[in-house]
């Protein structure tokens, strides 16, 4: 499960470098949880070659990230992005103690970054 999770991640990032066949069978098998039975009947092709296509894409995706290290990279903005954030809401309640006229401009300038990034997270997932 937690491979798959990982297949999945890299998948999101690196599909585009994945053939059409590639992407198509591995969309059916992870996003639409087909059997390789299943696949190998739409395809016209046996579930070997099914099972092969599959083994193929996770070593050719690792690889990808190996090279490119995108998934790190997001991994990496996501946990500093959150930091960042848990420290600016520290600071803020400390702000609402001895500024309090500041704080309402500030929570609103953080909710609205976190718009964004709710934002930006779902246009990642389409």
């Amino acid at each position: 499960m937690k491979d798959d999770l990982r297949f999945l991640q890299l998948w999101d990032l690196y599909s585009p470098l994945l053939t059409a066949n590639q992407r198509e069978i591995t969309d059916l098998y992870f996003n639409y949880d087909l059997s390789l039975g299943e696949i190998a009947e739409q395809k016209g092709v046996s579930r070997q070659s099914v099972s092969d296509c599959l083994q193929k894409c996770r070593k050719q995706l690792e690889k990808y990230e190996e090279k490119l290290g995108f998934s790190k990279t997001l991994n990496d903005l996501s946990l500093e992005y959150s930091l960042y954030m848990t420290a600016v809401g520290r600071w803020i309640e400390r702000m609402r103690e001895t500024k309090p006229e500041l704080t309402g401009e500030l929570t609103v300038l953080t909710e609205k970054l976190e718009e964004v990034q709710k934002q930006f997270e779902t246009d990642g997932e389409s």
